[in-house]
């Protein structure tokens, strides 16, 4: 019994210690993404700043694309986790409140967040879409998902009959809104905190919608 027990303590251990070195490895190629820009970066520069192997890169991610992609949707997402950012509990709880205002608030105050983790990679990539492949592809599979849930925003919104536009009009106002240019230009550029840009994205919503 002795035995069993320390061999689950010791898988425990390398499944901790694994995900700590992927988390490392994730921390450190975005930051170099931003930085110094995708395409310069090299699995080389990612394995040295993170301080692992090249081999364990390779091992844990495959590629370098696979590498961005992996790092791509862990600051949109916020976690390894594969499910789609809109079918998380905190989107799905959002819109399960059935006051239009009240829920474009709480929707203002959930992505404001992720604006923060995801925009300083999202303008690394724009810069980088040009020469790069992989950077303009995982661009416009951003673009397509952002899309595809502000349709599922708009009609989320349409069901509780108090919108004051059409439902098109809806979804392309969501679609413009939540791609973090505008949280760059207020927060980054303007010196805005976050939590006043929440407010702010909430009533340009609801005076734009209700």
């Amino acid at each position: 019994m002795a035995a069993q027990v320390k061999r689950s303590y010791d898988a425990s251990g390398r499944q901790a210690r694994a995900q700590a070195t992927r988390q490392r490895v994730i921390d450190a190629a975005h930051d170099l993404f931003v930085t110094q820009g995708y395409g310069r970066t090299t699995i080389a520069d990612v394995a040295r700043d993170a301080g692992v192997s090249v081999e364990t890169i390779y091992s844990a991610f495959g590629s370098k694309p696979a590498l961005l992609r992996k790092v791509w949707y862990v600051r949109f997402r916020g976690d390894e986790q594969d499910v789609r950012f809109l079918h998380r509990p905190e989107i799905q709880q959002m819109l399960a409140e059935p006051d239009l205002v009240v829920r474009l608030h709480r929707h203002a105050a959930v992505m404001t967040p992720v604006f923060r983790r995801f925009v300083p990679l999202h303008r690394a990539l724009a810069a980088a879409a040009a020469t790069e492949s992989s950077a303009a592809d995982l661009l416009a599979e951003f673009d397509a998902g952002r899309r595809d849930a502000a349709t599922h925003y708009a009609k989320a919104a349409k069901k509780t009959g108090q919108l004051a536009r059409s439902e098109a009009d809806c979804r392309d106002i969501f679609s413009a809104t939540l791609d973090g240019s505008l949280w760059h230009r207020l927060v980054h550029e303007a010196g805005w905190s976050d939590r006043r840009f929440a407010v702010f994205l909430g009533d340009l919503w609801v005076s734009t919608l209700t």
